[in-house]
Formats: structure tokens, C-alpha cells, sequence
């Protein structure tokens, strides 16, 4: 297992957003207390309600305080509930939903009816339709796939733990934790990754794999399907 962000956040500009939380930490455990006291000082301080983009349509909710940055295009059915930071030339896509505690940098999507909470957006990630992304960090121009869960809570609801490399678990030290998911890695569609998932850069997940743990980077992870075929008589059913 791997802890350090430099093995899954590379690729971004000290003048970005994300740069200035990773310049707080050099752990993935730190980055989510650096968002919230960013989000603290840049929006709920400053009782921010500025939205510079625009709105395509009817239906869109704003609660709390958010900031939404220009060229940012928001469709109808949209709620966005603050404390919520919203980069440059984003598509919130229609029916979405963005919770409290979530950063989305510049030119990402979240697509149609999905759901992020409590989320890290790098540059260019992209969430398709229908999905979960809850108390996760997803990297540079990383994707989620239509209907992919981000599980980001224990069944007991306890605290979260990291299996480390010697076998011992790393307690997170909270009961929320999603998946960590790695600069242009994807998830491919109806997916589900448990509570406290690592997937390292250049990862690709396939459609309709459900994974755990530490996931390295560069790899392909994927079921092996015994598919099994017979006759079928025909039948036509009433």
C-alpha cells in the first residue's frame, strides 16, 4: 500500500487549487482536512454565493455558500449545496447533485443524476452518469463510469482501515473514507470500489469489477467470465 500523494497526484500547477492542498500534506490522509479549511477560509468565511457561470434551464437549487468560477455551465435539476468550490469551464450535467465539502477543479463533468460528496476533483476528472462518488480524491483527468459506486462507509460503521504492506491495518481515523483514485486512472461502468480503495495512476478498472485495497498503478484489473450458453426452445411469452 501507498501512502504518499506524490505516487498518485503528479500532474498538476502549484497555482491550481489542488496544488495548494497537496503543499499542506504529504499524505493522502491529509488532503481532505486541507480541503475543508480551505473551503472554510476561500467560501464559508467569506459567505460567498457567487456563481459566474451559467445556468442552462430551470430547476437549479443552490444551498449554503459556493463559489462557481466563469465558463461553468449548469443544467436544469442541478442542487448545489455548499460549502462547494467549482473551477473553470465545468458541466454539471442534468439532475446532479454536488454536496457539502467538495472541490471540482477546472474543465471536469459530473454527469446526469450522479452525486458527489465531500470530494476532490483534480483538473479535467470526469464522473459519468449515475454514479456515487462520496469522500474521494480523484486525480488529473481521471474517469468514472456510468453507475460506478464509490462505497464510502462500512456496513458497522466503524472507522475505516488500510490494509499496509506487512498486513497490520492503518485506522483512517474516520468512518468516511471513499476511494483514492490516481492521475488518468478509470473505473469503468457499475463498478464499485470499497471504503478506503487505493488505485494508483494510469489504472484502468474494467466495467462491472468490484475492488478492494490497494490497487498499483499501471495495471488492468478486470472478472474472468465463464460465460455458458445453451439451446433455447422457442417461447413466446404472454
Amino acid at each position: 500500500m501507498e501512502l504518499k500523494l506524490d505516487y498518485y497526484f503528479k500532474h498538476y500547477d502549484d497555482n491550481e487549487v489542488f496544488g495548494g492542498l497537496v503543499k499542506k500534506s504529504d499524505s493522502i490522509l491529509g488532503l481532505h482536512k486541507n480541503s475543508k479549511e480551505f473551503l472554510k477560509e476561500a467560501v464559508t468565511d467569506k459567505k460567498r454565493k457567487e456563481n459566474h457561470g451559467e445556468c442552462l434551464g430551470e430547476n437549479i437549487t443552490f444551498l449554503g455558500n459556493y463559489f462557481i468560477d466563469e465558463g461553468t455551465k449548469i443544467y436544469p435539476g442541478v442542487t448545489i449545496e455548499g460549502p462547494v468550490y467549482v473551477g473553470k469551464s465545468v458541466k454539471i450535467m442534468p439532475g446532479a447533485y454536488v454536496r457539502p465539502g467538495t472541490i471540482i477543479g477546472d474543465n471536469c463533468v459530473v454527469g446526469f443524476n450522479s452525486e458527489v460528496k465531500n470530494s476532490i476533483l483534480q483538473n479535467g476528472a470526469k464522473i459519468a452518469s449515475l454514479a456515487f462518488v462520496g469522500d474521494s480524491i480523484l486525480g488529473k483527468s481521471a474517469r468514472i463510469g456510468s453507475g460506478v459506486i464509490t462505497a464510502n462507509r462500512r456496513f458497522d460503521q466503524q472507522n475505516i482501515k488500510i490494509k499496509q504492506y506487512n498486513g497490520d491495518k492503518l485506522d483512517t481515523g474516520t468512518d468516511f473514507f471513499g476511494c483514492i483514485i490516481g492521475d488518468y486512472a478509470r473505473i469503468g461502468a457499475n463498478s464499485v470500489t470499497s471504503p478506503g480503495t487505493l488505485i494508483g495512476p494510469y489504472t484502468w478498472i474494467y466495467p462491472a469489477t468490484s475492488i478492494h485495497g490497494f490497487i498499483p498503478g499501471e495495471k488492468r484489473v478486470y472478472n474472468k467470465i465463464n460465460w455458458i450458453i445453451e439451446e433455447n426452445k422457442k417461447t413466446e411469452l404472454k
